[in-house]
């Protein structure tokens, strides 16, 4: 009986192995046309879980995902992975270099960044230092994020990356202390949303600015098999304003929801006793909502994103035409997170 055990265990490996020799490792495990199934993956690469993975490990992870690309499975993978080795690799490194990214501009770091710097300042609102402090913080990592998770085909120099930061995080300042000052007469509901219009209003200029360069030279465009095909402003418009809905999408329900919460929380008798705890309070409720938000906004549009060819500017469009007649109905890119 155990030898007929193990002549079964060995035909598991065996066919195991044969599977992931054969596993394609970079097709989508989730439809990635619906929004169920960039749900899925979103959920599964923002794991604020592998923002704890050590260098060694995501090193692992990425020469498993060559190998696998290259066809020579190292004997023994499993399917399962393979496909943890894949979670790490998009967690970690960017699609279009297949550079590591930096931890803090990762969005598996976005939970755990985000909740302490959302959390604070929802809490720290009332006086204009503390505003002034926490959306300075908040658009220094907003600047980080953007960065890292660019299109990468556009490069960007030092001069546009610093006027970038410094203008969004002076639109964010100007929005956040002008309603401070205006709503100081307002119910105090009012102003506790006020550091959402300015996350809402930075995003609005930060994003476009961090990636100006395709805005002014365009995107790179691909056909279906990543054929390059040239570049496209319109395609950067729609790529960039889907990024910046989706950044609003994400602050939102928490910015919003929150004070509310807190509003009604604060009337206890109890929350008067314990002001010390408000603030934690704030940044693990602001931790509940990114859990969710972060893979839902990200899920909103897909990141290989579509244009028509009837859409783009005539200059490209007419070279495709020409070069391959009407067999490219659409253009891909990757518009970035």
């Amino acid at each position: 009986m155990c030898v007929f055990g193990q002549l079964h265990r060995v035909k598991e490996m065996t066919t195991m192995e044969m599977e992931s020799s054969k596993f394609n490792i970079d097709a989508p495990r989730w439809d990635q046309s619906t929004f169920v199934g960039r749900l899925k993956h979103f959920f599964n690469i923002t794991d604020p879980r592998t923002a704890l993975v050590s260098e060694q490990e995501l090193d692992s992870a990425k020469l498993l995902v060559d190998s696998c690309r290259a066809g020579s499975v190292p004997p023994g993978t499993s399917i399962e992975q393979l496909h943890y080795a894949k979670k790490l690799y998009d967690s970690a490194f960017h699609p279009d270099t297949g550079d590591k990214m930096n931890l803090i501009g990762r969005m598996s770091f976005q939970v755990p960044g985000g909740m302490a710097i959302t959390g604070c300042m929802l809490q720290f609102y009332r006086t204009v230092p503390a505003v002034v402090f926490w959306q300075w913080v908040n658009q220094s990592f907003n600047a980080l994020v953007n960065y890292t998770n660019r299109n990468a085909a556009s490069p960007i120099t030092l001069t546009q990356i610093g006027v970038a930061y410094l203008t969004a995080t002076s639109t964010a300042l100007a929005t956040a202390v002008g309603l401070n000052l205006y709503t100081k007469k307002a119910p105090p509901l009012i102003a506790r949303w006020v550091p959402f219009a300015a996350v809402a209003a930075a995003n609005c200029v930060n994003i476009p600015m961090m990636r100006q360069q395709e805005l002014i030279n365009g995107i790179a465009v691909t056909d279906e098999n990543d054929n390059k095909l040239g570049h496209s402003r319109k395609a950067a418009i729609k790529g960039i304003s889907q990024v910046v809905i989706s950044r609003i999408a994400m602050a939102a329900p928490g910015m919003i929801l929150l004070p509310i919460l807190m509003e009604r929380l604060e009337a206890f008798p109890f929350m008067k006793k314990i002001r010390f705890l408000h603030a934690p309070l704030q940044v693990m409720l602001a931790g509940g909502f990114l859990l969710f938000m972060v893979p839902v906004a990200c899920s909103l549009f897909p990141q290989r994103c579509s244009m028509p060819v009837s859409s783009l500017e005539p200059e490209l469009r007419e070279s495709i035409v020409k070069q391959y007649g009407e067999q490219i109905r659409y253009v891909y890119f990757n518009k970035g997170l």
